[in-house]
């Protein structure tokens, strides 16, 4: 098991952008959190096996329908553990 952050870039806000992610995440067994920043873009913290992680980042390249995902940065952080997966609001 594994904790990655991933910021994306581009359209992701007022796009369902944040619940989607959750989706695809529970569909994985996903835990961690996903909220929108105040520059405009998505922070996820997501923790699962490699595998796991490897088949949610692909899907954040392309997000839901509506987003226009121009970049996605990706980076190991301290494991960490969650309960489930939740969209947090500011």
């Amino acid at each position: 098991m594994k904790t990655i952050q991933i910021i994306v870039k581009g359209k992701v806000q007022g796009v369902y952008y944040r619940q989607s992610a959750k989706e695809k995440a529970v569909d994985l067994k996903i835990t961690g959190t996903v909220q929108n920043t105040e520059d405009g873009d998505v922070l996820i913290i997501a923790t699962g096996n490699p595998d796991q992680l490897s088949t949610f980042t692909d899907w954040c390249r392309v997000g839901p329908t509506r987003a226009n995902v121009t970049e996605v940065l990706i980076e190991e952080i301290l494991l960490q553990t969650f309960t489930g997966f939740r969209v947090l609001r500011f």
